[in-house]
């Protein structure tokens, strides 16, 4: 892989991948850039903020508000876990239980449970709980 930066004032911002084949990786290294420059807007301490979907370890719903996790912050996000997920989908993103959806890359383990449920713990340590429902699915996206 080679890895160039051209700086020029003069034009605007510009990526160009070039590879032998658009193969799965190729494309997933796409998604990543185009995530970095979207942002979410979310509210804490009575004051908006733009957050990257790639800071964000999951989404929670409790009582009809939805809240983004990062590594620092909790945030509430007027969208509902729902309409995150058709968002954020092709980012990474996948629903682990009825009101949470979590980011796979910030996963830093997987431990199977008895009931055949999955725990996940986060890269800040936060311990999830991957419901039986969702599991196989996790499981499949995950090749495990």
């Amino acid at each position: 892989m080679n890895i160039r930066i051209i700086e020029n004032i003069n034009e605007f911002f510009e990526i160009i991948i070039k590879c032998p084949k658009a193969d799965a990786s190729v494309m997933k290294l796409k998604k990543h850039i185009e995530a970095f420059e979207e942002k979410l807007d979310a509210i804490g301490n009575d004051k908006h903020y733009l957050i990257s979907p790639l800071e964000v370890l999951y989404f929670e719903s409790v009582d009809n508000r939805t809240f983004l996790y990062t590594e620092t912050q909790v945030l509430e996000i007027k969208k509902r876990l729902y309409e995150l997920e058709e968002i954020l989908s092709d980012k990474d993103f996948v629903r682990i239980s009825k009101s949470q959806l979590v980011n796979i890359n910030k996963i830093k383990l997987l431990k199977p449970e008895l009931n055949r449920s999955i725990t996940a713990e986060m890269i800040n340590g936060e311990i999830l709980f991957i419901s039986r429902r969702y599991a196989k699915q996790i499981k499949t996206l995950l090749s495990i």
